[in-house]
C-alpha cells in the first residue's frame, strides 16, 4: 500500500512538472521587406511570429504582433529579409584558403575537423544556414562528425548533408596519391576500377553515414593529373552507383566538366551534375528531359584565372583552369535556355559566398532567380523543401538580413546585417 502511495505522488508530482513546463519562448520579427523565395516577390510590413526553432505565423505585422503581444521583437527595419541561404557545393574540411596539392595528405583528420568547425562559422556568418558538403577526401570521415555535432548541439554551424569520400579512379579526379610509383601511398576505399569494385566504394560511405554519393564522372582542375575533358567513370559503374545509392534511399552527385563525362552521367541516373562546365546542346538537352540539376560553381574558375586566385596551387592546376574557364559561359547559357534546374554551390572558400551570386548573375540569371537558387532551388535539389528554404510556417526560423535591394542590385549579397538559425541569433544588427 505505501508503495502505492509513493507512486501515486511521483506520478502526481511528474504531472504538475509538465503541467509548469515553460513555454517556448516567442520572437517578433519586423520584416520591413520581405523575400518571398517562392514567388520571387518583395512584400512589405511583414512579421515573423517565431516559438522555439521554427516559424509559427507569418503576415502582415499588425495581424502577427496582436497574437503575441508578449514576444521579444527583433526589428530588421529596411534591410531585406531572406530565408537562410543554402551552399550546395561546399567542402568544409582543411584550411580552404591553401590549393596546395599535398595540403590533405600534410594534415591529419583531427586538424582538418578543426578547421572545419572554423569554417563552419563564416559560412553562418555568411548567411548560410545549410549546405551540403560535395565529398572530403578524409577517411575518416571528418565532415560526417562535424554534421552529427552540429546537429547534437556540440557547436555551431549549418545543417548539413554530406556526401562521404570522392568515389574516383585510379589516377582520376579524387585520388590523392601524387607520390613517384616507388613511394606509392597504400590503396585508399574511394578507388574504384571496375563495376566490380563499385559497390564496396559506395557501401562503405553508406555505412558510415553520407547522405549523398560523389562520383567522379571526368577529370578535374584541382589536382596534377587528370584531364577535364575525359571521362573517367565509366557509365556502367556510374549506373552501378546510382543504383545501389537510390536503393538505400540516397543520391548521389557526380563531378562533370568534360562533355562525354556529363552525358554519361546522366544517362546513368545520377541527381545533380556539378559544374558541367563543357556542357553541350545534347547533354543539356538530356537534363532537361530527365530533370537532373546543375550545380554550375561559376565564380572559383573566374577567380581562380586570375593573377594569384588559388594560393598554392600548382602550374599545371592553373593552367587547366585557364583552359577550362573559355568554355564556361557558353555552357551556363545553354543551361539557361535548356531550363535547367540550377542550384547554388560556391566549391570555393567561404568567404567568397557573395561572389557566386554576382558570378550567377553576370553570366545570364536574373538576381530574383540568383536568390531562388540557393533558397527554394537548393532545398528542393536536397529534399529539404519542408524544413528550409523560404520563410513559411512549421518551417526552421532560418532568416537572413542583408543590407540594401539585392533583387535589383545582387552585389547587396555581400552585406548581410542579421542572421538567425533555427530561431537562434548568430548574427545581430549593430
Amino acid at each position: 500500500m505505501i508503495h502505492k502511495l509513493i507512486a501515486m505522488l511521483l506520478l502526481c508530482a511528474s504531472i504538475n512538472t509538465w503541467a509548469q513546463a515553460p513555454a517556448k519562448p516567442s520572437v517578433l520579427v519586423k520584416a520591413g521587406k520581405l523575400f518571398d523565395a517562392r514567388s520571387g516577390q518583395i512584400i512589405t510590413n511583414q512579421g515573423i511570429l517565431i516559438e522555439g526553432e521554427t516559424i509559427k505565423e507569418v503576415g502582415d505585422i499588425s495581424t502577427v504582433a496582436a497574437h503575441a503581444p508578449n514576444a521579444t521583437v527583433i526589428d530588421l527595419g529596411t534591410a531585406t529579409v531572406l530565408p537562410g541561404l543554402i551552399d550546395c557545393h561546399a567542402h568544409v574540411l582543411y584550411d580552404l584558403s591553401n590549393w596546395s596539392p599535398v595540403r590533405d595528405l600534410r594534415t591529419s583528420s583531427p586538424q582538418a575537423a578543426l578547421w572545419g568547425v572554423h569554417n563552419m562559422q563564416i559560412w553562418l556568418d555568411k548567411g548560410f544556414t545549410t549546405l551540403r558538403d560535395a565529398g572530403e577526401d578524409d577517411t575518416a570521415y571528418g565532415q560526417l562528425a562535424l554534421r552529427d555535432s552540429i546537429n547534437r548541439g556540440l557547436i555551431r554551424g549549418p545543417r548539413i548533408v554530406s556526401a562521404g569520400n570522392f568515389i574516383s579512379v585510379s589516377g582520376g579526379h579524387g585520388d590523392v596519391d601524387l607520390l613517384a610509383p616507388d613511394q606509392a601511398l597504400p590503396r585508399r576505399p574511394n578507388i574504384a576500377d571496375n563495376v566490380e569494385e563499385i559497390g564496396p566504394a559506395v557501401r562503405r560511405d553508406l555505412k558510415y553515414g553520407a547522405d549523398w554519393i560523389k562520383l567522379m564522372a571526368t577529370g578535374g582542375v584541382g589536382d596534377v593529373f587528370s584531364d577535364f575533358n575525359i571521362q573517367e567513370l565509366s557509365e556502367e559503374q556510374m549506373a552501378k552507383a546510382v543504383e545501389i545509392t537510390h536503393r538505400a534511399g540516397k543520391k548521389v552527385m557526380a563531378h562533370a566538366e568534360g562533355t562525354e563525362g556529363i552525358k554519361a552521367a546522366v544517362r546513368a541516373g545520377v541527381d545533380s551534375i556539378e559544374h558541367g562546365t563543357m556542357l553541350d546542346d545534347e547533354g543539356a538537352a538530356l537534363m532537361e528531359k530527365k530533370g537532373t540539376w546543375l550545380v554550375p560553381t561559376l565564380e572559383v574558375f573566374q577567380r581562380g584565372s586570375q593573377p594569384g586566385g588559388l594560393v598554392g596551387a600548382e602550374a599545371v592546376e592553373l593552367e587547366k583552369t585557364q583552359a577550362v574557364l573559355k568554355f564556361q559561359p557558353e555552357a551556363f547559357h545553354r543551361a539557361l535556355k535548356h531550363h535547367l534546374k540550377i542550384a547554388f554551390g560556391l566549391d570555393d572558400e567561404p568567404q567568397y559566398l557573395d561572389r557566386e551570386f554576382v558570378a550567377l548573375v553576370n553570366d545570364g540569371m536574373k538576381p530574383v532567380e540568383a536568390l531562388q537558387a540557393a533558397t527554394v532551388n537548393a532545398a528542393e535539389l536536397l529534399g529539404l523543401s519542408q524544413k528550409v528554404g523560404s520563410i513559411t510556417t512549421g518551417k526552421f526560423a532560418d532568416i537572413v538580413a542583408v543590407k540594401g535591394e539585392p533583387t535589383t542590385d545582387i552585389a547587396n549579397m555581400r552585406n548581410v546585417v542579421f542572421v538567425m538559425k533555427g530561431g537562434e541569433v548568430i548574427k545581430n544588427l549593430k
